[in-house]
Formats: structure tokens, sequence, C-alpha cells
């Protein structure tokens, strides 16, 4: 991601900012529509992973679809040419303001989440002389076996409609004439590594489905959500998601039936490796048992690791940008431990403890890698600080 040539660009600018490897983008999305195609999947590109307009563009010309969870995303969805035919509308909360949008724009699908839900959007759509096409998010109960905020598929959680209201489900279904039912959802959290989870989540869908057609409905499409995870600790040597395996696993074991269409939702994997958060060293304050870098940049650049305690590898370009600096500069220094925090008038405002960096100094360029998901668009304006630009490789 980082040359010589790369870095001393960055010398040149004002810090802290998201530098976008397009590079690394081009490679991972074609490695994802290499593996899907494979079985004829549909994947729809998660759009609250990130919604920066050059990363949408290259994607949208992959010929993804777009999975959104808020009107606007339907909106800039549809703005950045990603057919209407192509977006599904999730979400736990949406506003009757949205559903209406959605409905005008004739979206391909509503991921509808409560039994509540089906009546409100039946009501708009009848309204507007419409029929919206439903698919139902059920919470299969498997265990993703990752961090409990991004845990979404245990009946502990508030997503989606739990397998004990099925019933009220078809119930519903049979009252709401303005509604086409398509098939039902799943999303079981993110940063999944492990494919036997995929494999239980396969099993309890092919279970799902059939009581839904047991009790008359013909489920057209079956949407698997996402979570498929990335190496934060390996951005280098292990850029690319295991795409090949993840497809596999639910060719392998998700039972489709003629004219069934497979859906996925996929976000963190296509966008995370394709960015990193460059910031700059205001301070170095050493102490008796910590030394700590303060960064020009904090939590309200990329609050995961306050929010997740998670983990973003983390590079001090000065120092050790690449083996050709090194030699060219002399600057191979001796390495230090360091709490790496931010600016902003919180404790929590630290990207990480005991780093093991170089020596570094006021002024060090710093990297925070895989920072393409829910960087840039979790970014807030906390403690009156100006929001952070982009730049990109190319």
């Amino acid at each position: 991601m980082f040359n010589t040539s790369t870095i001393k660009r960055f010398q040149e600018l004002e810090t802290p900012f998201y530098y976008y490897d397009l590079g690394v983008l081009r490679q991972t999305l074609a490695a994802c529509k290499e593996a899907s195609s494979k079985y004829g999947f549909h994947v729809h590109y998660a759009m609250k992973a990130n919604f920066n307009p050059k990363v949408l563009d290259m994607i949208q010309s992959f010929g993804f679809g777009a999975d959104c969870v808020s009107g606007n995303e339907v909106k800039a969805a549809i703005e950045h040419g990603f057919g209407k035919e192509n977006v599904v509308f999730a979400g736990v909360g949406k506003s009757d303001k949205e559903i209406n949008l959605a409905l005008d724009a004739d979206i391909f699908c509503f991921n509808a989440e409560s039994v509540q839900e089906l009546f409100i959007i039946n009501d708009l759509a009848k309204a507007k002389n419409k029929t919206a096409k439903i698919a139902i998010r059920i919470n299969p109960n498997v265990d993703a076996h990752t961090h409990h905020y991004i845990t979404t598929g245990l009946e502990e959680n508030k997503f989606g409609i739990n397998t004990f209201q099925l019933t009220d489900v078809a119930d519903a279904l049979r009252k709401c004439p303005n509604l086409q039912f398509l098939g039902i959802h799943f999303h079981i959290g993110s940063q999944i590594t492990d494919m036997e989870v995929y494999k239980s989540l396969c099993l309890r869908i092919n279970e799902i489905q059939d009581w839904f057609e047991d009790h008359g409905f013909g489920v057209k499409v079956l949407n698997t959500g996402g979570g498929l995870g990335v190496d934060y600790h390996h951005p280098d040597t292990n850029g690319v998601s295991d795409f090949e395996s993840y497809f596999k696993v639910f060719n392998d074991f998700l039972k489709v039936k003629p004219g069934q269409e497979v859906h996925f939702e996929l976000g963190r994997a296509l966008v995370a490796q394709s960015a990193a958060l460059i910031s700059r060293v205001l301070y170095v304050k050493n102490g008796m048992k910590k030394n700590f870098l303060v960064l020009d940049a904090g939590m309200t650049e990329l609050i995961r690791p306050m929010l997740y305690q998670a983990f973003h590898l983390i590079q001090n370009l000065s120092r050790e940008p690449s083996h050709d600096m090194t030699q060219d500069f002399g600057l191979k220094t001796l390495d230090l431990k360091y709490d790496v925090v931010g600016p902003i008038c919180e404790s929590t405002d630290c990207f990480q403890k005991d780093v093991d960096l170089p020596q570094s100094f006021r002024g060090d360029l710093i990297a925070v890698r895989t920072a393409g998901a829910y960087g840039e668009v979790m970014a807030s304006g906390y403690n009156l600080r100006d929001r952070v630009g982009s730049i990109y490789s190319e």
C-alpha cells in the first residue's frame, strides 16, 4: 500500500486524512466477483461500511447491488448507478419517510424486521397504490462467535424476527395484500472468519425455508447476509478475504431449489483493506511506566478501537515505511512500546496500548491500517473538530 513516493507525497499534506489505495479495492472486488459468479450468486454491497463516492463508483462498476440501511443510503445507491432492481433496504427502524422514499424508487426488496413493520409497509404501499416486495429477516439463533457488539443473529439481539414469531409473520403476510413475499433474509454478525459458523447458518436456513414452503409461501430469494471478516493483523500479506471458501460453504450446504436466487450482503470484506488513516505525531510523552504518542487523529476519525476494542495495525511510516526507505535514509531506530492515543478529551481516545514501534518523534507519519470499513463513515465532529478528507492512489 505504501511505497517511497507515496510516503513523500504524504509528507506534503495536512493530516489527518484517509488514504485509499484503489488498486487494493479493485483487486478485492475482482476476487469477490470471480468467486461469487462461479455459483451464480448475487452480491449486494453493504453501504454502511463505506459510502465514499469514489469507492461507491468503483463497486458499482463491478455490477454489485446495494444493501442499504437508511433512506439516504437508498438515495445514494441510486444516484451512483446501482440499479433500483438491485437495491435492498434493511434496518430495524425504518421511518415512514424512508419507506416512502424506497417505495417511490421501486427498489428490489425491503428486508422487514418485525411483524409491525409488515403492516406499516403494507399501509404505506397501499396509499401509493403500489406493491412492496418483502423478505423477512429472521434470527436463526446462530452464534457468530465475534464481538458481542457486532453479533446480530441471536434471539436477544434487536434485529430481525425470532423463529417463534413465524406464525405471526405468516398471518400478517396473508392480511397484507400490498406486500409481495419474496423470501427470507439473515445476518448473524460481522468480522466472521470461522467458516463453520456459515455452515451452521446454512443448515438453519434450510430448516426455515422448509417451514415457509410448508405453510404455503414460495421462497424465491435466500438472502444470507454478510459478515465475512478480514485480517486486521496482516493487511499486506493477507489483504484479500477468502471469498473462495466463503461462497463454497453456501454452495455446499445451502439447499437451493430450482428457480431460487441466493443473495449476499458484503461490506467490510470488500472495502476494509483499501484504506488507512494517516496521522502525524503531535507529541511524544515519556513517562516512568508508559510512553505515549499523541496523534492528530483520534476517535473522531476512527472510533472502532474505542467502541469495539478493535485491533488495527499501526505503523510509523517515517521510521519503517519500507525496506528501501530504511536503507536510503538510515531511519532504522530503537524499538519502544507506546500507547498510541488521540487528541480528544476522553480517556477512551486510545488506538492501542503497548504498541511496538521504532523510536518515534514529533512530526512522524503514522498509518492506522485496514480503516476502509467503518472508519470514514463513523467519523464525527466531536470537540468541534474538522471533518477529515480523503486522498487516493490514482
